[in-house]
C-alpha cells in the first residue's frame, strides 16, 4: 500500500484545527500539528505534535527538513475581529507575516499543495445577498484585511512558484463533538455562540446582544452558522482535489445558505433547552456588517460538498460540549 498523505496543519491544535485534525486522521490521512497553544487551545491528541510558531523561520525550517509533507492546512493566525480594530500590529504581525514565513518556507522545500483558512470577514457589507466568491473585497476590519492580504499572497505565489491552493472563506463556525471532547474553548471566548451558552449555563448576569438597529427584521444581526465537522469535511474534500491535480489557486465559501439573527438563535436554543435565556441590548460593535449569508454552490458542484448539519445541531452540540467539558465554567 502507498504511505499515508502527509499533512503539515498550522494552528491545528486551535478549534477548527482540532477537529479537522481528528476527522483527517480517520480518513487516514498521517498528522503533524504545528501550534504555539496561545488562544486556549491544547497539546492536541492525534498526530505528532511541534510546539512553536509559524513566524518562526528557523523552526519552520527545521520542521520542513525532517518530514515530507504532502500538504499543509494553514489555520494558524489571531481571529477576532474586534480585538484586531484595537490592536492592529500584531494582526499584521501574525496573519500576514505569518502566512509569509510558511509560503517561504513551502517554496523552499517544494509542497505545492495548500489548504488556507480564510474568512467571509474579507467581503465586508455585503452589496447582494447572498454572498458569492465573486462579490467585491471590501473588508470593515483589520482581521479581514489580514485575511484578504494573505490570500493575494497566496494567488502570487501560484503565479510564481506554482503553488495550488485551495482557499476557504468560513462564514459562522460553530459546534463541536461532544463525543471527543473537541469544541470551542477560545481565551478569551469571544464568539456569540458559546458566549451564549455559557450566559445561561452561569446564570450571572443577562447575555449582551450588540445592536438592535441593523437593517435586518428584528434590527439584530444576521449570520451563516456553519457546523465545524461540515466544515472539515470541506477541508477533506479540498485536499482530494488537490490530491486529484487540481492547480492553481480556486477560493470557495463556506456556509449553509441561510441565516439566523441574534435573537433568533437565542430562541432556538431556548426552545431546544426549554428554558428562557435573559439578554439585554448593548452597543454595536464597530466592522460587524448586518447580513452575512454565503452562496455555496460553487464548493457543492466543484467539492461535491453540501453542509448536513442545521442550527439546532449546532447549538445542542456547542451544548454538551460545554456542559460536558466545563468549558469555561471554573
Amino acid at each position: 500500500m502507498p504511505p499515508s498523505p502527509h499533512l503539515l496543519l498550522t494552528g491545528g491544535a486551535g478549534y477548527i484545527g482540532s477537529i479537522c485534525a481528528h476527522l483527517l486522521s480517520k480518513c487516514g490521512f498521517k498528522i503533524t500539528v504545528l501550534d504555539n497553544l496561545s488562544g486556549g487551545a491544547t497539546t492536541p491528541k492525534i498526530g505528532d505534535f511541534i510546539l512553536g510558531d509559524v513566524r518562526n523561520s528557523e523552526l519552520l525550517e527545521t520542521v520542513f527538513k525532517n518530514h515530507s509533507f504532502d500538504a499543509v492546512l494553514h489555520f494558524a493566525g489571531k481571529i477576532q475581529v474586534g480585538e484586531s480594530v484595537h490592536s492592529p500590529l500584531s494582526y499584521y504581525d501574525n496573519n500576514v507575516i505569518g502566512t509569509i514565513k510558511l509560503l517561504e518556507a513551502m517554496q523552499r522545500h517544494k509542497v505545492m499543495n495548500l489548504v488556507f483558512s480564510s474568512t467571509a470577514a474579507v467581503y465586508g457589507t455585503p452589496q447582494y445577498l447572498p454572498i458569492d466568491e465573486t462579490h467585491p473585497i471590501s473588508p470593515l476590519s483589520p482581521y479581514g484585511s489580514t485575511k484578504a492580504i494573505a490570500e493575494q499572497l497566496i494567488r502570487e505565489c501560484s503565479d510564481a512558484y506554482g503553488l495550488n491552493s485551495i482557499i476557504l472563506r468560513y462564514f459562522n463556525a460553530a459546534g463541536a463533538i461532544p463525543s471527543v471532547g473537541l469544541g470551542e474553548s477560545h481565551v478569551p471566548e469571544t464568539h456569540f455562540i458559546p458566549l451564549l451558552i455559557l450566559s445561561y449555563l452561569k446564570a450571572k448576569k443577562p447575555f449582551q446582544v450588540y445592536g438592535n438597529e441593523y437593517n435586518t427584521p428584528d434590527g439584530s444581526c444576521i449570520r451563516d452558522y456553519i457546523h465545524v465537522c461540515d466544515l472539515a469535511d470541506a477541508h477533506i474534500q479540498a485536499l482530494y482535489a488537490l490530491q486529484n491535480g487540481r492547480k492553481g489557486v480556486h477560493t470557495y465559501n463556506l456556509g449553509t445558505g441561510h441565516g439566523y439573527s441574534v435573537l433568533e438563535v437565542i430562541s432556538h436554543l431556548e426552545a431546544q433547552l426549554e428554558c428562557s435565556i435573559p439578554h439585554v441590548i448593548a452597543p454595536p460593535r464597530k466592522g460587524d456588517p448586518p447580513i452575512l449569508v454565503t452562496d455555496f454552490q460553487k464548493a457543492q458542484k466543484e467539492l461535491q460538498w453540501t453542509p448536513s448539519k442545521d442550527i439546532n445541531e449546532i447549538l445542542m452540540d456547542a451544548y454538551r460540549y460545554i456542559q460536558r467539558n466545563n468549558s469555561g465554567l471554573k
